[in-house]
């Protein structure tokens, strides 16, 4: 029953000629790959807001990444340019990498970008903060007032071949504390730069998450050690949300695995959030996880099928096909990181469900207590559920190794 409301709903939002989809505060944005039936009427796209965005600053933007990676011709240089057009007239620009990403990145991207009048391009080594992490928040802000966070990257590959899901800020709470953290890393940038430490703010958010759990709408980060003060922590926000989960939680990810990072590319166990998930499904709420087909590594897969064969627990595996000009390395595959529970409270964020990322790595996560939000936010995701692109994990099945980088 559940599922026909949620497909009634979205035939009802696909049909519909409103222009974009919002509630107080947050506009959802989509990337919806290209050539693919996953298109959304109601849900603009990233190039259009970014573009918007840029072209309304007054005084100064701010962004956060992880990487740089551009191609002239595509949709997404249309967002540097609105991003140089910007700078030429005057706004202040600063832009924070993470050193790892550099290596991520194309150097004509980064070159363009330096030689974008009144950019200062930024490099910091996250991991120095926390022994192994990165910014992988994927962030912008405008004048202090507006802000977009989601799944993009700053690639033109998460603006046309991938799908990715994002929100337009307009909540002043919101906006403000996005933009304590970003002058949080701006400085500690400036610090290590100068040689010096940067202690951490905390040992533990100074929010607990019961204090916020009941709030409309409220930013998760992480870090917590390097989380402002008021800035509530992902590490322990996720797992208070899904403890109190009734009936059911639908989650699409890139990937999910009990595994964190460590040192020469081992992977130590880290069961925070995977043990949340299946204490929810042992009281018997329903779990519908939805990963990519990147997530069919052969060190992950046997802890999926651990998770497939619980009661309540249904995980679908997400491929996209090939785009027609032919393959395309880190593209055609879903990147969203979102999370609806009980058709009652969204999440849409920048982590994925591993470690390094909620206890190492900067990322930021928005939730909001709306049902509109999430009934729209659900539908979204039983749009790709249902369709020919998601299939059933199947426990007694060998996957072979996903490609990425190329098809060799």
């Amino acid at each position: 029953m559940r599922n026909f409301v949620l497909a009634t709903l979205l035939a009802s939002w696909l049909g519909s000629a409103h222009a974009d989809f919002r509630i107080p505060g947050f506009e959802l944005v989509q990337t919806a790959p290209a050539e693919t039936t996953l298109v959304n009427a109601d849900l603009r796209d990233p190039v259009t807001v970014w573009c918007e965005l840029f072209d309304n600053a007054k005084s100064d933007i701010a962004i956060g990444q992880f990487y740089a990676v551009g191609k002239p011709g595509t949709p997404f240089d249309k967002v540097i340019e609105r991003l140089a057009a910007a700078g030429q007239r005057g706004v202040k620009i600063r832009f924070l990498l993470d050193k790892k990403g550099v290596g991520l990145s194309d150097a004509a991207t980064l070159e363009r970008l330096r030689a974008i009048p009144n950019l200062e391009l930024r490099i910091l080594d996250y991991s120095q903060l926390t022994g192994n992490g990165i910014i992988h928040a994927k962030y912008a802000l405008v004048d202090g007032k507006r802000a977009f966070i989601g799944s993009q990257n700053f690639d033109w590959r998460s603006f046309t071949h991938i799908h990715e899901t994002g929100l337009l800020i307009d909540d002043a709470a919101i906006v403000g504390q996005v933009r304590a953290i970003f002058e949080q890393d701006w400085a500690a940038q400036a610090q290590l730069a100068q040689g010096r430490q940067v202690a951490p703010l905390q040992q533990k958010s100074t929010v607990a998450p019961a204090t916020v759990l009941a709030r409309p709408a409220y930013l998760l980060a992480s870090p917590a050690a390097y989380n402002p003060p008021g800035v509530a922590d992902s590490e322990t926000g996720l797992p208070a949300l899904l403890a109190d989960a009734k009936e059911e939680v639908r989650v699409q990810l890139l990937d999910y695995a009990p595994l964190s990072y460590g040192p020469n590319g081992t992977r130590p166990y880290y069961a925070v959030i995977d043990d949340a998930v299946r204490a929810a499904a042992t009281r018997g709420v329903k779990i519908k996880l939805m990963v990519s087909n990147w997530n069919l590594e052969p060190l992950l897969v046997p802890y999926l099928k651990s998770l497939a064969v619980l009661p309540n627990v249904e995980i679908r595996v997400v491929t996209l096909p090939k785009a027609s000009t032919g393959f395309i390395p880190f593209a055609r595959v879903i990147h969203s990181k979102t999370m609806v529970i009980d058709g009652k409270l969204a999440w849409v964020g920048t982590s994925n469900w591993s470690g390094g990322y909620f206890d190492l790595s900067r990322n930021l996560e928005v939730v909001m207590r709306n049902e509109q939000m999430a009934k729209r936010l659900a539908a979204l995701q039983e749009q790709i559920w249902s369709s020919p692109y998601a299939q059933p994990l199947d426990i007694n099945k060998t996957y072979p190794k996903p490609l990425k980088a190329s098809e060799q």
